[in-house]
């Protein structure tokens, strides 16, 4: 830790798939790990948030998990990885590989806790697994800390009141921790899908309920209309500011073969939002009421900005306005897996595009 420079051109923040494709591209364009750039990452160990996902995802039911720029030349490649472990080991795995042969030096443990300007520089600072606090000086700093550590769970009447338990997508990790409960899974996207497959026959009972209705994909890959569909609506939510919206809502959910037998069965046919939380349950509008021990949320994240609050670029909005990777109030602050480069859709395409971007932005200043 006592080799961290003060000093570098660049500072990536977050070494999940966004951070080290743009590390990777940063190097490939003459930058040097060390005085060059320095990543920063707050995880124990390698994967970004996939290291936290729980023990019961595999690679096989997860989204597809696109290859980082130059993984093939380690002889890897998500495509052929084992189907039968937990995702979180194998991405664990290969992003350590990949780090260690493109000498990306990654910091970690690396707790980025604000961002701000003294003079024309700008200072991350950040504090080490002592707590100790530190600082680098920088004239770049891309952020791509994702939002893993901003889960969203939305408010209900009397949501502060139940007395059971409530868990959400980051603190979700085994099923058999849910055996003989009473279990209310929130949420429309994949990881609700995915609790409710695993809790199938675990829980005692289990109930789904979703804001909006689910858009099932009869291909079970997403085409290519779907992926620019959904690129579109987040780039729009970025540009104007907004809070971006859901990947699932652009995208839909591809139709499998084991997601088909679970609608057949009766198993992943939601029913709509509920009105309000008891102590003991849950409550819908026309006065249905169903009694839960668990309110498991799987209502998406937000993207985690709070360390660039002394920057002010959120908008009244929401959001922060983002253009081609870069903040409209401030170009020294670039964003990657933000808005439309968000999930495994657009993450490294825009490493290149960000990379280049920043050595534009380091010659003219």
């Amino acid at each position: 830790m006592s080799s961290v420079p003060t000093r570098a051109s660049v500072v990536v923040i977050g070494a999940g798939q966004a951070g080290l494709s743009v590390a990777y591209y940063l190097q490939r364009l003459g930058l040097e790990a060390g005085d060059g750039f320095v990543v920063l990452d707050r995880g124990p160990g390698r994967g970004g948030a996939w290291q936290h996902r729980w023990e019961g995802l595999r690679i096989g039911v997860a989204h597809r998990i696109n290859d980082l720029p130059g993984l093939d030349e380690l002889g890897l490649s998500f495509d052929t990885a084992d189907r039968q472990r937990p995702a979180r080991d194998v991405v664990a795995e290969y992003y350590a590989a990949y780090e260690q042969h493109y000498g990306l030096g990654v910091v970690r443990p690396a707790i980025v806790r604000s961002v701000f300007n003294r003079g024309i520089d700008l200072v991350v600072e950040w504090a080490d697994a002592t707590g100790d606090s530190r600082e680098i000086t920088t004239q770049v700093v891309v952020n791509a800390t994702g939002t893993w550590g901003s889960p969203f769970r939305p408010w209900y009447p009397g949501r502060d009141l139940f007395e059971g338990e409530q868990v959400d997508t980051t603190t979700y990790r085994a099923a058999k921790d849910f055996a003989g409960k009473r279990v209310v899974v929130v949420g429309g996207g994949t990881s609700a899908i995915g609790f409710m497959l695993e809790l199938e026959h675990v829980a005692s009972e289990l109930t789904w309920a979703s804001r909006r209705g689910i858009e099932f994909r009869e291909e079970g890959e997403l085409n290519l209309e779907d992926r620019r569909h959904a690129v579109a609506i987040q780039d729009a939510a970025a540009r104007e500011g907004r809070a971006l919206p859901s990947i699932v809502s652009g995208t839909g959910v591809p139709r499998t073969r084991r997601i088909q037998s679970a609608v057949d069965r009766g198993l992943l046919v939601p029913k709509p939002m509920f009105s309000s939380i008891e102590p003991n349950g849950v409550r819908w509008d026309d006065g249905t009421f169903v009694e839960a021990d668990v309110l498991l949320w799987a209502t998406g994240f937000r993207p985690e900005l709070r360390h660039l609050a002394s920057l002010r670029l959120r908008e009244k909005e929401g959001g922060v306005t983002v253009g081609n990777g870069s903040s409209w109030k401030d170009p020294r602050i670039f964003f990657a897996g933000y808005g439309p480069q968000a999930s495994t859709i657009g993450a490294n395409r825009a490493g290149r595009t960000i990379a280049r971007q920043v050595m534009r932005q380091l010659a003219e200043s």
